[in-house]
């Protein structure tokens, strides 16, 4: 019941911000659809004018060519052949002084059998097979046609900010006519073949293109205004509800931390009072008469050895209750990882020895992280321990790898442990970091509740999974220093 109050207020400010995002998400598409009509109007009222200017280049071209090649071709040669070297090379003075700084990137004829008789690009000169349907058409019924040819369309063209040449191209369709008969009893006007001018327009589509951001852009900046009140308004309240739920969930937090903490902690301190002294006393003592026993061959050695690593063993469990109990609060120095993952496999070499295990190790000499230096190579230990000691248990003939990778992903450094043992319980990996849960015979399980409670007051994440061959793979994930 104490609850339902402020549910009610959340649900009502839910309200109230659907309503509000719903306004601007409407004001939005409308300013939008304004924009975008605006703009489109504009962009086909120069387009329009572009092809304009693309009609009296073909215009003129087609006059250049019959008074200054046609005509004097005809009268000097009796018919035209572009197979002759001196008319092809007159044809080519007319078009590339006519089509002079007009941004033309290619220009072809194409004849009545649908070859290019003539094109800028040399070696399509005799080729067949380039004649699309407007081609065709204007080859047949004289019609002219205007094509606009963008790489990366209409909506490409508004994120593009720096277009390449060529990027938006208008292609010209033009039957090319006489323009008064050539023959007595001829018809003027006939069709001699079919012009194709392309031009590169990039230049001035961009124009166009930046005269549509101006129109969206102050579409979305008005829409923006309309709605700075509302967002406001609601942005403060959302930040003081949001502020107020997580001061009560932190506070809820630690009240259940601080509950656990210090029932653990009594129950601790009666542990370490009653047995932490005489412990100690029976650890020594016991390393003390092994020494001697093992010296003198005494059969009673074996017995010895048993309860000095049986007081070992309590002396570390106690240890454990302790850091997880009494977690230490990190200091915040510069540490270099890889000097702590040489100085943890140093440790372990042995170990690594023993069971046959080689090490990769892939990081660089320098990774800097914040943090405390013992309390990290504690939680790198606890993980590289806990990955030999279940290589070991799992041997096989080829034998193992344990695998040391830091990589730098852009929220981080990212450690990872990775090995060829029988890897996690998929029924069991969420459970594995909680306290007092452990799949061995002797163990405690607080060795990575210990690793995440170091972690977490680093800032740091831990994550458990399994390799792609059923290995364990550790992630620990530190921010940027």
């Amino acid at each position: 019941m104490k609850k339902k109050p402020a549910k009610d207020v959340e649900q009502s400010l839910g309200l109230v911000k659907f309503i509000s995002w719903s306004s601007l998400a409407f004001i939005l598409l409308i300013n939008l659809f304004l924009s975008i009509f605006l703009s489109n109007y504009g962009r086909q009222e120069v387009l329009s004018k572009q092809k304009e200017f693309a009609r009296l280049l073909a215009e003129n071209l087609n006059h250049q060519i019959y008074q200054r090649f046609t005509l004097p071709t005809v009268l000097g040669f009796g018919r035209v052949e572009l197979q002759q070297p001196a008319q092809y090379e007159q044809l080519e003075k007319v078009i590339t002084s006519t089509i002079h700084s007009f941004h033309v990137m290619e220009l072809r004829i194409y004849d009545f059998e649908k070859r290019i008789s003539y094109a800028t690009e040399k070696d399509l000169i005799g080729q067949t097979g380039y004649t699309g349907e407007a081609v065709v058409e204007a080859m047949d019924q004289g019609k002219s046609d205007f094509q606009v040819l963008s790489r990366s369309g209409a909506l490409g063209g508004i994120l593009d900010f720096n277009p390449q040449a060529g990027s938006v191209i208008l292609r010209t369709i033009y039957p090319l006519r006489t323009e008064r008969p050539l023959s007595s009893g001829a018809p003027a006007g006939v069709i001699m073949g079919v012009l194709e001018i392309t031009q590169d327009i990039t230049d001035d589509y961009q124009k166009i293109v930046n005269f549509q951001r101006i129109i969206i852009l102050s579409a979305g900046a008005s829409s923006l205004a309309l709605f700075f009140s509302l967002s406001m308004i609601m942005r403060r309240a959302g930040r003081i509800n949001a502020q107020r739920i997580q001061e009560r969930e932190a506070l809820e937090r630690e009240l259940q931390q601080q509950e656990k903490l210090a029932g653990m902690g009594r129950v601790v301190a009666g542990i370490a009072h009653e047995i932490r002294n005489p412990l100690g006393i029976i650890r020594s003592s016991a390393e003390l008469l092994l020494k001697k026993a093992q010296g003198t061959n005494d059969p009673n050695s074996r017995i010895l050895a048993a309860i000095f690593d049986e007081s070992k063993r309590l002396s570390k469990t106690v240890g454990d209750f302790l850091d997880y109990a009494r977690p230490k609060t990190p200091r915040q120095d510069d540490v270099n990882l890889s000097a702590i993952l040489d100085q943890v496999l140093a440790f372990l070499e042995s170990k690594c020895e023993e069971h046959g295990v080689t090490v990769t190790r892939g990081y660089d000499a320098d990774i800097p992280v914040k943090g405390d230096k013992d309390l990290l190579y504690r939680a790198v230990y606890n993980i590289v321990g806990n990955a030999l000691d279940a290589m070991s248990q799992a041997p096989r003939p080829e034998g193992h790898h344990l695998s040391l990778q830091v990589s730098q992903p852009a929220d981080g450094t990212l450690l990872t442990i990775a090995d060829t043992g029988p890897g996690f319980d998929p029924r069991h990996k969420d459970k594995a970091p909680d306290p007092f849960f452990t799949t061995k015979d002797t163990g405690t399980g607080l060795g990575l509740a210990i690793v995440k409670n170091i972690l977490e007051s680093h800032n740091a994440t831990l994550t458990l999974d399994n390799t792609e061959t059923g290995g364990a793979k550790v992630e620990m994930l530190f921010p940027r220093p």
